[in-house]
């Protein structure tokens, strides 16, 4: 088989992928606002709460309080072993890991992806068919980065306070 027929296939398969990515990093935009959204949302409860919530895991009582997802699964789960609150606490930020994540991804795969037709165009000469193809990839880069940017805090700090929430289940149980 002649190797240019493989590298022609090649960058037909990649030229069809662009739509798909662009789709892609535009649902993923959409939801990084909504998670920044219901981040903040969380914060607010959680602060309302924490007072309570702090007196009964001094006082070993187990009650449920908004916005301690860890805490709650154990109150109605208390015989549940420590590796299942992990997996429990693990899955409520899997989501907002895996966009943060593979955001920048995808904004690399659409940066090169335009970057054959740029080129070809350089060859040619053709200025124009240079620039819109450089335009498309670096927005797509930049879009994959603030949706980066707007996900990757609060994972951190859901990451923090399921970690706490781990701690105090331990301070309940007595170990």
């Amino acid at each position: 088989m002649n190797i240019q027929i493989i590298e022609q296939l090649m960058a037909d398969v990649s030229a069809l992928l662009m739509a798909p990515v662009i789709l892609v990093i535009a649902v993923l935009f959409v939801y990084a606002f909504f998670a920044a959204g219901r981040f903040v949302s969380e914060y607010l409860i959680r602060r309302k709460n924490q007072l309570a919530y702090q007196r009964d895991i001094d006082t070993k009582t187990a009650t449920n309080y908004r916005g301690f997802y860890v805490h709650n699964y154990y109150v109605a789960n208390q015989t549940a072993s420590e590796d299942e609150l992990e997996v429990f606490a693990l899955k409520q930020l899997e989501v907002l890991r895996v966009v943060t994540r593979i955001a920048p991804m995808l904004g690399l795969i659409a940066t090169m992806i335009p970057m054959g037709p740029a080129l070809k165009a350089l060859a040619d000469g053709n200025i124009q068919g240079i620039s819109e193809n450089l335009i498309i990839a670096f927005a797509a880069v930049i879009w994959g980065l603030v949706i980066s940017t707007l996900t990757f805090w609060p994972a951190s700090v859901k990451k923090r306070w399921c970690a706490q929430e781990l701690i105090n289940i331990r301070k309940l149980r007595g170990q």
